[in-house]
């Protein structure tokens, strides 16, 4: 059986996921089916050139359609609960951009529904299926820097003047936009709930989070230190630091071509092109998480162990106790879900 994406929004993470998808050498048993927007001319327009068969006008419409068995969902934060809810709904598997909501509540919400209706749920933290960041966990298990003391990693983009990250309407907050980049490189590492968190932040005018730098504290003196900048561009490497020698994941750590081993050698792992331009950095690696899910389904399981449910948890509940020590505070925060 052949797993039929539908993809919802055709924004530019819409767009830089499907070229991934189309220009990767095999996919394996899986198609992109359809797309859906709320300007059926921009669905239109999006499926011309991605060569998708299927345009929908209305999310609603394509959540109902059984032309689809699971939905990519790209619209921008604040809509990731309602929409992925109602492809829940539904019947459809669903990916979801990070963050997976803008809260823990809400992704408990999500999550509670997806295992009532025996579906599959995934947090699209794309990062975790590189084969860079495969490589690393080969060498951390195999000993090569011995025990794992430190973890440092940043990550800095002059974003800081786009409405999607500095309007609270808009689900802005530098620790939910790139910051989500760094906190789960540390659980990458450290698997462990951390058992302190501290966070500084710089807010802009309109009370969202632009600047923040926490520290991560773990049991057995083991420390992550990371920095979240929206407003330059820092050298987003990842370091991590062990009794017998450091190895780093190279700028950019968030989706890498480039490892460097305890020795110094360099490792690079260079991702497929396409003659189609990507809006965003290493784009073309979104597919690696697809070959994730479609495994996955097949095997019949409802989650990744690579990226699960306590996972995606743990990372909303960080996220809310950063937003809530640098002083960001939703809307949404004060309801409830069931």
């Amino acid at each position: 059986m052949t797993l039929r994406w539908g993809i919802v929004s055709a924004g530019k993470i819409c767009h830089d996921f499907v070229n991934g998808f189309n220009s990767y050498p095999d996919v394996g048993d899986q198609v992109i089916a359809a797309v859906a927007a709320r300007d059926k001319s921009r669905a239109a327009e999006f499926a011309k050139l991605h060569n998708i068969p299927k345009v929908f006008g209305s999310y609603q419409e394509l959540a109902q359609s059984k032309d689809i068995d699971i939905a990519y969902i790209g619209v921008l934060n604040p809509d990731h609960y309602n929409i992925t809810k109602l492809f829940l709904e539904n019947g459809k598997h669903v990916l979801c951009e990070k963050p997976l909501c803008l809260n823990l509540k809400q992704a408990q919400s999500l999550i509670n529904i997806a295992k009532q209706k025996k579906l599959f749920l995934m947090e699209a933290v794309w990062s975790r299926f590189s084969p860079v960041y495969l490589r690393l966990e080969e060498e951390i298990k195999a000993g090569k820097i011995g025990e794992v003391k430190h973890v440092d990693v940043n990550f800095g983009v002059p974003i800081v003047a786009v409405d999607r990250l500095r309007k609270k309407e808009l689900g802005g907050s530098a620790i939910l936009d790139i910051g989500i980049y760094t906190l789960q490189f540390a659980q990458f590492i450290f698997k462990d709930e951390p058992k302190k968190v501290t966070a500084v932040g710089n807010l802009n005018e309109l009370e969202v989070d632009i600047i923040d730098t926490v520290v991560l504290e773990y049991e057995g003196g083991r420390r992550a230190v990371i920095n979240i900048d929206s407003t330059v561009k820092l050298w987003n490497k990842a370091t991590v630091v062990g009794t017998k020698g450091r190895m780093t994941i190279e700028d950019p750590f968030h989706f890498p071509e480039v490892l460097i081993h305890v020795d110094g050698t360099v490792e690079k792992i260079p991702l497929h092109t396409s003659n189609i331009t990507f809006f965003f950095e290493n784009s073309a690696g979104l597919v690696f998480q697809t070959l994730e899910v479609v495994a996955i389904t097949f095997a019949g399981l409802l989650e990744s162990p690579r990226m699960p449910h306590k996972e995606s948890l743990l990372l909303a509940k960080l996220e809310d106790t950063v937003r809530k020590q640098v002083g960001v505070h939703y809307d949404v925060d004060d309801e409830e879900y069931p």
